[in-house]
């Protein structure tokens, strides 16, 4: 059965720094072959798409944190990973790490691929 399992959440001060982890595993197809993303969700919100990755490399972030997040997927080791800098209140929300073999990896359709894991909380303080 497919899976995604994210780790790296946790607390920070605004301004600060930290690395989202996404583990991979019972893949149908081979992990390269698949769109990944993250998304996120805080209480009373809708899901956001904050990062995607198609299986070439190309990226593509919302205006909400470009130039503050990085997405990056090691493929010989089934991982994803987000890099999220100059963090603010705003940013806090559960992150999920998700994946499609089909759609688009565009930020707007990561909240809509076919699969995601647990999530993990990451909550910014000011």
């Amino acid at each position: 059965q497919e899976h995604l399992a994210e780790s790296g959440g946790g607390s920070v001060q605004t301004g600060g720094s930290m690395r989202l982890s996404c583990t991979a595993s019972g893949l149908q197809f081979r992990y390269d072959e698949y769109s990944m993303g993250w998304f996120r969700q805080a209480p009373g919100r809708q899901r956001e798409g904050v990062a995607a990755i198609d299986k070439d490399g190309d990226t593509a972030y919302p205006a909400s944190v470009k130039g503050r997040f990085t997405i990056s997927r090691d493929n010989a080791k089934n991982m994803l990973y987000l890099q999220m800098n100059s963090l603010i209140p705003e940013d806090t929300a559960m992150y999920y790490c998700a994946a499609d073999p089909a759609l688009k990896a565009t930020h707007s359709a990561v909240p809509f691929f076919g699969f995601s894991g647990q999530g993990t909380q990451v909550t910014v303080s000011s």
